[in-house]
């Protein structure tokens, strides 16, 4: 699914360029869905983009809804590790855009979770955003976690940057 984008229309030396990227694909999933309610439709979705594609998209979805709040990092993390195609999809894309240090902080997160009892699959889902404030290990944890984070997402944007300017045509076509 390469999106099309007129060269007079993209900066290369954007430094939102992943985010240009991301745009047309988040809103062609989210017509789909508001279109279809069978459940195949995100993974019909997904598969029909590219590697780079789906790499892409499944940084800005996790860094989208984590990057708002330390308690927003917690529950989203939780609620994708919950949920093993999703999360197994998080860290291929940190694999694929070759960022050692954002892999390292999700196999930290997952560490933390699983040592609280979070449940791996979404059936025994029931953690509320209240729980990280509730438990003062927890939350000590992810407030260094949360650190992490922040130190390193701008790197890991910058990264994908560069990786997306390189190899363009994984993820846009341009039109003269």
């Amino acid at each position: 699914m390469i999106i099309k984008v007129k060269e007079e229309n993209l900066d290369f030396n954007c430094s939102s360029l992943s985010q240009r990227c991301f745009e047309p694909l988040i809103q062609i999933y989210k017509v789909r869905m508001s279109e279809e309610s069978d459940i195949g439709v995100k993974e019909r979705f997904y598969e029909e983009l590219t590697e780079g594609q789906r790499a892409l998209f499944m940084f800005h979805v996790y860094y989208n809804h984590i990057s708002k709040s330390l308690i927003e990092y917690y529950w989203w993390s939780a609620y994708f590790m919950a949920q093993p195609k999703n999360w197994a999809a998080i860290k291929a894309c940190f694999k694929y855009f070759h960022d050692e240090p954002f892999l390292l902080l999700l196999d930290k997160i997952e560490q933390e979770l699983k040592q609280h009892h979070h449940p791996t699959t979404l059936e025994n889902f029931s953690i509320t955003r209240d729980e990280l404030n509730q438990n003062k290990e927890l939350l000590a944890s992810f407030e260094s976690l949360y650190a992490m984070f922040e130190n390193i997402y701008p790197a890991t944007i910058e990264k994908i940057n560069n990786f997306i300017e390189k190899n363009l045509q994984e993820f846009i076509q341009i039109e003269s």
